[in-house]
């Protein structure tokens, strides 16, 4: 209830001091990127209940001439990383928090598809709230292997507590100031995980 109450307060303040940020950033998305402005998906939350995540769009949507969708390196543009590589991409995701679909603190959401690949023991990162950031965000972002991240996922359920929330949220505004573990090694993105036996 304190980790909630945290949540609560804490995504309600940010909010309201960040409401300049969100709505300049909106704009340039919609100047450069056209609409929508957000990105919407279904991702798994606490227990794998799923729920819609919203984000700001930091992709074109460009397709072959088959109508099929470009892979991300030809779909984000200059300007999306910049808002990736600055975490505004993420503040949308304070709206979810107030909701209570996420945590500000916790292992980030992943996609849908994956829950069916996680070994019994990776699969505990849902006992928690997914979070908009986390210990492995601090401890590595996209620049650690699958395996090594769900290590950390765990260990966060594990460990969790107020404190420990507190100092990964310092943590990780010292990591966006120096733009650390943005992508995964020769990745503009984190490689999808394929399953423990196929991971790239």
């Amino acid at each position: 209830m304190i980790k909630r109450l945290f949540d609560i307060i804490a995504s309600i303040l940010a909010l309201l001091l960040l409401s300049p940020v969100i709505a300049i950033t909106a704009y340039f998305i919609h100047k450069k990127l056209g609409s929508p402005v957000l990105f919407r998906q279904v991702r798994p939350g606490l227990n794998g209940k799923p729920f819609e995540m919203i984000k700001f769009r930091t992709m074109k949507d460009a397709v072959d001439k088959e109508g099929n969708q470009l892979p991300d390196s030809e779909r984000l543009t200059p300007f999306g990383m910049k808002l990736r590589s600055t975490s505004l991409d993420e503040l949308p995701e304070l709206w979810n928090v107030l909701k209570g679909d996420m945590s500000l603190v916790g292992p980030r959401p992943l996609l849908m598809d994956y829950l069916p690949l996680y070994s019994q023991e990776q699969a505990r990162r849902h006992d928690v709230r997914p979070g908009v950031t986390g210990w492995a965000q601090i401890n590595g972002r996209n620049a650690i292997s699958w395996q090594d991240k769900f290590k950390l996922d765990v260990w966060y359920v594990d460990n969790q507590s107020l404190w420990l929330d507190i100092k990964i949220i310092f943590l990780t505004i010292k990591k966006v100031l120096v733009k650390e573990g943005i992508s995964a090694d020769m990745h503009v993105t984190m490689p999808e995980f394929t399953g423990n036996n196929n991971e790239k």
